[in-house]
């Protein structure tokens, strides 16, 4: 069985497995007691490589990469949440159950199963090792000549082992890399800077970060997502220079992909390549510091983060030097949920403006603003749409747009239609952002935003990249004038050969372009 979708067809299940053949001819040699354990044991150990090999589908279908068996147990739980937000609660516990049942099957069914074709070959021992001898004999020849099937598909295979192998070895440098990470996070160019010496140039500026859910490359290049995207970013760079607001854009490769959000968001921030859950949690309990704690440590800025898709407690406001945090209920929204997404992004930014942006802050300091958007998450059903600004209410106006929307069973079954709801999602998120930007912002803002990580693999393609879009907005030519040795394109569009720059390097960067200085920690 392979472990990608792509690769599953019939050639697959036609080959001669060396562990069978090996496993046949070790039954063959045993008394019945040690020959009937020996086959449960086979059939255990096949329902595991063969969940393994489920797992590592769906992953990589999802999040562009294998299971790994150390670190993902807890992103199952995740998943459910997921599925409940976006089937409903009834449907989630249905296909929860389901997945339960089929697991238990599986391995039950594969122990019941070796141990009758165990008992099949001691039944007629002469027939089963000429047999034996014929598939080592044909394996060994076919391995030799490197005979193919249909495809390209090798006759012989080793798989099986080949997966063992490789997952032990995931194992292995699992453990390895949280060490050596631990060593990693203990170093930080910035980890000393006196307060007077950070982002010296940002001071009295009106600064937000904003993370655009799934805006990834391909909302701006693939022939079905992209023409509604850049017709959008093209419309809209044109009102915000309108506005008196000009871009700067370029590329940023993410360290996660399909999901995971919140790994992007702790790579930008930290400086850090933060790629798995354990390298997040080693980063949050961490005096690392990221681009938000540096405005806080400089006290001259009111930091505030605004997270419409957090529903529970959030203990990383502390590593991220945020003085307050708005969450799912703390924004007063009334109107109904759109799929996973608490609320659409419009009425987060305008909740944005009338609790936090608005208002100025104590003891005459600048603000920071950490703003995450939703609204472009898969399923990408249903999608909200742009309403007048001045009646959002409390967000009851919603309730017919997202009632006449697509229902998201419909979406996730169909890929085409996928791709260009997921393009529509980012077209929205990106209009709610810039005319919030144009309709509120004022000489001092300056807009940094960009997408988490690329859409699914069903969405974004197979052998697509992990980069995503990012934007500096400002009327200050000032701030602009700071990154322009970084050549990216002008507008809310990067093109194509932009720079692209490994996200865990955007730290860096921008402190330094905004006139902080490095004071090494080592440890």
């Amino acid at each position: 069985m392979p472990n990608t979708v792509v690769e599953l067809g019939p050639a697959k299940f036609v080959r001669l497995p060396s562990e069978g053949i090996i496993a046949a001819a070790v039954a063959l040699a045993l008394p019945r007691r040690p020959r009937i354990v020996l086959a449960s044991v086979f059939g255990v150990v096949l329902g595991a490589l063969t969940l393994v090999n489920a797992l590592d589908m769906g992953f990589k279908q999802y999040l562009g990469r294998s299971f790994n068996a150390i670190l993902d147990w807890s992103l199952l739980g995740d998943a459910e949440s997921y599925l409940e937000d976006t089937l409903g609660r009834t449907a989630t516990l249905a296909v929860s159950v389901g997945a339960v049942v089929l697991v238990l099957l599986l391995f039950v069914l594969l122990a019941l199963a070796t141990v009758r074709l165990s008992n099949l070959l001691a039944r007629h021992p002469g027939r089963a090792t000429r047999g034996t001898l014929i598939a080592g004999v044909v394996w060994i020849t076919c391995s030799s000549f490197g005979v193919q099937l249909a495809g390209g598909v090798p006759l012989a295979a080793d798989s099986t082992a080949t997966t063992l192998e490789i997952k032990a070895r995931q194992v292995k440098d699992t453990l390895h890399d949280e060490a050596e990470f631990q060593k990693v996070a203990k170093v930080d160019a910035f980890g000393n800077t006196p307060p007077d010496q950070l982002l010296t140039s940002l001071r009295g500026k009106d600064v937000v970060f904003t993370f655009i859910e799934s805006y990834g490359r391909s909302a701006i290049e693939d022939p079905i997502e992209a023409p509604g995207v850049d017709n959008t970013l093209a419309v809209r760079t044109e009102a915000l220079a309108k506005a008196g607001f000009h871009a700067k854009s370029g590329w940023l490769t993410s360290a996660t992909y399909g999901g995971s959000s919140w790994l992007g968001h702790s790579t930008t921030m930290s400086g850090l390549w933060v790629s798995n859950q354990q390298r997040y949690r080693t980063v949050m309990a961490s005096d690392h510091l990221s681009i938000t704690k540096a405005f806080q440590k400089t006290g001259d800025f009111d930091t505030v983060g605004v997270m419409p898709g957090i529903q529970k407690g959030w203990p990383e406001q502390s590593y991220y030097g945020l003085d307050k945090v708005y969450n799912a209920f703390q924004l007063g929204y009334k109107g109904p949920k759109f799929s996973w997404s608490t609320m659409p992004d419009q009425y987060a930014l305008q909740q944005f403006q009338d609790r936090v942006h608005s208002k100025k802050p104590a003891d005459g300091k600048s603000r920071m603003s950490f703003v995450i958007l939703t609204s472009s998450h898969q399923p990408w059903a249903p999608i909200p749409k742009m309403v007048p600004w001045d009646q959002l209410g409390d967000g009851s106006i919603f309730n017919a747009i997202q009632k006449a929307g697509n229902k998201a069973s419909d979406v996730i079954a169909d890929t085409t239609k996928s791709r260009q709801e997921y393009g529509k999602s980012v077209q929205y998120s990106v209009t709610a952002l810039t005319e919030w930007l144009e309709r509120y912002g004022n000489d001092n803002t300056v807009l940094v935003f960009l997408g988490d990580h690329q859409p699914i693999a069903r969405v974004s393609g197979n052998h697509a990249s992990r980069d995503v879009p990012i934007s500096i907005v400002a009327k200050d030519p000032k701030v602009l004038d700071a990154i322009d040795s970084w050549n990216w394109t002008d507008g809310l569009r990067p093109a194509h050969n932009a720079p692209v720059w490994k996200m865990s390097a955007f730290r860096d960067k921008f402190l330094t372009a905004y006139g902080s200085t490095p004071h090494p920690k080592t440890n």
